[in-house]
């Protein structure tokens, strides 16, 4: 038995969310998943500047950091605020001590002449909006940036815009980070995106996806269940599977009880350590964070089958790169005071905006 792990792994994130807390109700209540992307996330995203990115991805990054998660797989949009948001980002994730592979969503949904829309026909020329995103991609990777091509999802990008990104990403010799069949409305994407997909994508969510596609699979099951779209199932397919949070914090062991749940309700004959592997599975990404050391407060941490039953327990230690960056729980490098009240002045900012 032991008290001590690796760093943990959130292999997909949306930093950019983190101010989302606390925001002003929407103008209707949504009832369904697109009404949520649409009375919710893509009202956020459209007021987002860099100070606002900046202090959201810093203040995601160190509560990561406090649960033991020292890397981060990160999906990012911000529609008026493009050009230079990914540096933003990793900077802020610098800042704090977080590793961080990152990436912008390209999408069509917003129309040349400045309207969002639902969906994309196929068939329709990519926007200037999905042009600059994959410009931005395309920007970091050359610089350097550790990140992949993102596209927001197969129903709001023309089959234009799709191939584009997966020629960018063979540039780059990277993947393309991509939410898949998360809800009704993307439910036809495993026929779009069969023709191209690779062993190196990363598929997130792919509820309802109906066919086998190349790629990594990403399993977000506290979000699936907030957004009721339903339960991935991934222990039914081949794909490698990770996990992720889509945005709601980065506690990883939290996220792990919670899959652990969920996988046992649809399979009575699964054990802990299967979703325990969906975590160690995001090494492929962060190498380096398995020499990362996380000292728990308790000493079986181990062992799935009494880690995943044993509720409360928080990182004592971490040490990033040999060097301690949490100390009996708090932080060495970063003012994590500092980092709440600047946070919530632009949270504040935020809301007023919406």
């Amino acid at each position: 038995m032991s008290n001590r792990t690796p760093g943990l792994v959130c292999a997909h994130h949306h930093l950019y969310s983190t101010l989302a807390r606390g925001m002003p109700a929407p103008p209707s209540a949504p009832t369904d998943f697109i009404s949520t992307l649409q009375q919710v996330w893509w009202r956020l995203d459209a007021q987002l500047d860099a100070e606002m990115l900046y202090w959201s991805a810093a203040l995601g990054a160190a509560e990561a950091l406090m649960s033991g998660t020292t890397a981060i797989i990160d999906h990012h949009e911000s529609p008026n605020f493009i050009e230079g948001s990914l540096d933003v980002i990793a900077k802020a994730c610098a800042d704090i001590g977080v590793r961080v592979n990152t990436c912008f969503g390209a999408t069509d949904r917003w129309t040349d002449d400045g309207k969002l829309v639902d969906s994309v026909k196929p068939h329709s020329s990519m926007t200037n909006a999905a042009k600059r995103a994959l410009a931005e991609c395309d920007r970091y990777l050359t610089d350097g940036g550790r990140g992949m091509v993102g596209l927001h999802a197969a129903f709001t990008c023309s089959n234009e815009t799709l191939e584009a990104a997966t020629e960018l990403a063979k540039k780059h010799t990277v993947g393309v980070h991509i939410h898949v069949a998360e809800g009704l409305d993307d439910a036809g994407a495993g026929e779009r995106l069969e023709p191209i997909a690779s062993d190196d994508w990363l598929l997130v969510h792919c509820v309802l996806l109906d066919r086998q596609l190349k790629g990594r699979i990403v399993h977000n099951p506290r979000s699936n269940m907030n957004n009721s779209v339903g339960y991935s199932a991934p222990t039914r397919r081949t794909n490698t599977t990770l996990l992720g949070t889509d945005g709601i914090g980065s506690d990883m062991l939290e996220e792990f009880r919670l899959a652990y749940a969920r996988l046992r309700e649809f399979d009575i004959k699964e054990n802990p350590a299967t979703v325990w592997a969906w975590l160690e599975n995001g090494y492929h990404y962060f190498p380096e964070a398995r020499e990362d050391v996380v000292v728990w407060s308790y000493d079986a941490v181990d062992d799935p089958w009494k880690l995943v039953f044993t509720t409360g327990v928080h990182p004592v230690d971490v040490i990033v790169d040999g060097k301690t960056v949490i100390n009996n729980g708090m932080p060495t490098t970063f003012d994590i005071h500092e980092v709440r009240r600047k946070a919530s002045e632009q949270a504040k900012r935020l809301h007023e905006r919406l």
